[in-house]
C-alpha cells in the first residue's frame, strides 16, 4: 500500500500478479486481494466479460498493468471516485512514468513515438505499431528519455535504461512502441523473442514508477513505487 484515503487506494503491484482474471486460468489476482480487504468495493467499477462469456468483477480498477509489469496503480473505493478518476484517464490528464531497460543504445537522447497500434496477422496475433497491423487501429503516443546507456557486465549486451511516459493507454503500448523503434524491452519474450534475457531479468523489465492525478478531494497527488528487487539487482549488473 502506497496511499489510502476515503476515496482511493494506491498500491505497488508486484510483477507476476494479474490485475483481474482473464477467464482462462485460475490464479491469485489483485482484484481478489481488493475484495478480501475491502468487500464493500465489490460493485465499484465496471465488470468485464471474458471471451468465454464469464462476467469478471473488477472492484475499483480504473486502469491496468500487465501481469509482468510492477509498480503503482490507483483504485477507486466508491462509485463517485471511480467516475472521477476514470474521466482523468480518458482525458489523458494523468501523468505516468515507467522505467524500462531496453536492448541497444538509442541514437537520440529523447523521442516521441506517434504510431497507431493494431493486431498483427501473426499466429497467435500480437499488437504492433509496424507494418502488418490490421483492423481497429488505435492512436497511441509515447515519450521517452534515455537515463543511461551501458552494458550488461555479465553478457556484454548493449543496454539502455529509459524513462517512458505514455500519453495514451493502449494494450502493451510501451512494449509495442519500443519494439517499433528497434529497442524492445529486456526479457520481453512476446516482442523480443530472439533476444536473450539480460541483467538477470526473468520478466519484462518494465516498472510503473510514478503516477500523478487529482484525487476526489480536489488535491493533486503524486505517487511513486520503489524499485523492485530485480531492478535493484539489475543496477548492480549495469555499467
Amino acid at each position: 500500500m502506497l496511499f489510502e484515503d476515503e476515496d482511493v487506494l494506491v498500491v505497488n503491484k508486484p510483477a507476476g500478479l494479474i490485475v483481474h482474471s482473464d477467464g482462462r486460468t485460475a490464479e491469485p489476482t489483485l482484484a481478489e486481494w481488493v475484495l478480501a480487504q475491502y468487500p464493500e468495493m465489490k460493485d465499484v467499477g465496471e465488470p468485464w466479460v471474458s471471451p468465454q462469456g464469464e462476467v469478471i468483477t473488477r472492484p475499483g480498477i480504473v486502469h491496468r498493468l500487465d501481469r509482468t509489469t510492477s509498480g503503482v496503480m490507483v483504485l477507486a473505493k466508491n462509485p463517485q471516485a471511480f467516475s472521477y478518476l476514470k474521466e482523468q484517464f480518458q482525458k489523458r490528464t494523468v501523468r505516468k512514468e515507467y522505467y524500462a531497460y531496453v536492448y541497444g543504445h538509442p541514437k537520440d537522447d529523447h523521442g516521441v513515438i506517434e504510431a497507431e497500434i493494431g493486431r498483427t496477422r501473426s499466429d497467435p496475433p500480437r499488437w504492433s505499431a509496424q507494418f502488418g497491423k490490421k483492423g481497429n487501429l488505435r492512436a497511441a503516443i509515447t515519450e521517452w528519455n534515455v537515463i543511461k546507456r551501458g552494458i550488461d557486465t555479465v553478457t556484454g549486451e548493449k543496454i539502455s535504461l529509459l524513462s517512458v511516459m505514455p500519453k495514451t493507454g493502449r494494450t502493451h503500448q510501451i512494449r509495442v512502441h519500443l519494439k517499433a523503434i528497434h529497442h524492445p524491452i529486456v526479457a520481453d519474450a512476446l516482442y523480443a523473442p530472439n533476444q536473450k534475457p539480460a541483467l538477470g531479468f526473468s520478466r519484462v523489465a518494465l516498472h510503473a514508477r510514478f503516477l500523478a492525478l487529482t484525487v476526489p478531494s480536489g488535491v493533486t497527488q503524486t505517487f511513486e513505487a520503489p524499485l523492485p528487487e530485480d531492478f535493484l539487482n539489475a543496477h548492480q549488473q549495469f555499467a
